[in-house]
């Protein structure tokens, strides 16, 4: 199944399809829920009653919206990807590298990214895996993780570099307001037969930049929740980024970072594509 929200009678709803381009309204289902946690706890009842008789909603892709709604934690991992860590002048690490995107910086699929003068001079892109967080976790082992993943989306890691350089850490670089694009919609993880082996590309202004595959993680998905579920709890509607091959801006020499107009597309083998414009702040 998949997930989505877009504008409809003029206000944000759940829409759920199992087709792409053809969705149904929530509301047609006698359902609705405030945010992707509320969905993910009731999603029994939601699966029972769909399709039901709601009718059939053709929605263009570019009419939707960001289908992650006030998530309690995003979780992301830097240098997962061993060429990535090289691209940047980095070591791999020996176990992941944890930051927080802070969920201010959640925008749609299609939707514009703010940068810029006063935000950055240097804002790069990182096309990712998205984890969203089922059953809640805490110190499960790997072989039990799979279980507590509900859906995975596209998102993009978008990266303030000259605040990552000037800080010395994550937080403030990443947490940007609109730099964490994600979607298009939620697929739920009984579709997706093998997470670890995706396809994760990215293009600017159409040139493609990115072309990894999930096979490639230090870390791959199970390993990474069981490591995050050792000290804090995953809970549903949880997101968390599980970091970018190579191929962004900053291993370019010199450096190409995104100027205003441009536009970025992150895409996932089976996952859809998500198109975001770059304008300035």
């Amino acid at each position: 199944m998949r997930i989505a929200r877009t504008m409809l009678a003029g206000r944000p709803e759940f829409i759920v399809g199992d087709k792409p381009g053809t969705w149904a309204a929530l509301s047609a289902l006698n359902l609705a829920y405030p945010d992707t946690r509320s969905l993910i706890e009731d999603f029994d009842r939601l699966r029972s009653r769909f399709p039901g008789k709601a009718p059939t909603l053709d929605i263009a892709d570019e009419e939707l919206l960001n289908p992650v709604v006030r998530p309690g934690k995003i979780l992301a991992v830097g240098l997962n990807y061993a060429s990535h860590a090289k691209e940047t002048g980095a070591t791999p690490p020996e176990k992941p590298l944890i930051f927080a995107k802070y969920p201010s910086s959640l925008n749609g699929p299609f939707a514009d990214v703010m940068i810029g003068p006063p935000v950055t001079e240097q804002a790069d892109y990182e096309s990712e895996l998205a984890v969203i967080i089922g059953n809640p976790a805490k110190r499960i082992r790997r072989e039990e993780a799979g279980s507590h993943v509900f859906a995975y989306a596209v998102a993009n890691d978008v990266s303030a570099r000259d605040a990552q350089k000037s800080d010395g850490q994550f937080s403030r670089s990443k947490s940007a307001d609109t730099f964490c694009p994600i979607g298009p919609w939620l697929t739920t993880a009984e579709e997706v037969t093998n997470p670890y082996d995706l396809e994760v590309t990215s293009r600017v202004n159409g040139e493609l930049r990115q072309n990894g595959s999930t096979a490639d993680m230090l870390f791959d998905v199970s390993e990474l929740i069981s490591y995050l579920s050792t000290t804090i709890t995953l809970e549903a509607g949880d997101v968390i980024l599980t970091g970018t091959p190579p191929g962004v801006g900053l291993g370019f020499t010199p450096p190409r970072f995104l100027q205003p107009s441009d536009v970025v597309e992150c895409a996932i083998t089976g996952l859809g594509t998500i198109r975001n414009r770059f304008v300035a702040a």
